[in-house]
């Protein structure tokens, strides 16, 4: 499949924005009323697991899960249909403390008619990631 559908362009968009350090163009990968679970169940950034809603929740998300890390997705496959793309991708993370550490997971992406990003659902491990750094 080839980055022409539209949720697979709108996701490797919306993952380069990330590798990229780029706020703006992340969140203009995604609609006004986007809703993302990162990861799908909760996590300390939403820890109802009911996701982060809209432009304003999408942006604190930035600043305190995306800002302070480099992050590097290394995709391994995408199926995209309908409106979806499922991203099999691992993740490596960089801390400004010099600690790495990567991650599998399974994100997908839906997108609306205009090609933004109207749900993120990540499939991953957040206690594996948690105590890999320790915590």
């Amino acid at each position: 499949m080839s980055d022409s559908h539209p949720a697979e362009a709108a996701a490797r968009a919306a993952m380069a924005a990330v590798t990229a350090g780029d706020r703006d163009a992340w969140l203009a990968c995604y609609a006004d009323d986007a809703v993302l679970h990162d990861p799908v169940g909760g996590s300390p950034l939403d820890p109802a697991g009911d996701g982060i809603r809209g432009h304003g929740g999408l942006g604190r998300f930035w600043e305190q899960a995306v800002a302070p890390q480099q992050i590097r997705f290394d995709v391994a496959a995408v199926h995209a249909t309908g409106s979806e793309a499922a991203v099999i991708a691992t993740v490596t993370t960089r801390f400004p403390h010099g600690l790495v550490t990567t991650y599998d997971g399974v994100f997908v992406y839906r997108v609306g008619a205009d090609g933004r990003i109207t749900s993120m659902r990540g499939y991953w491990d957040l206690q594996r990631f948690l105590s890999s750094l320790g915590a």
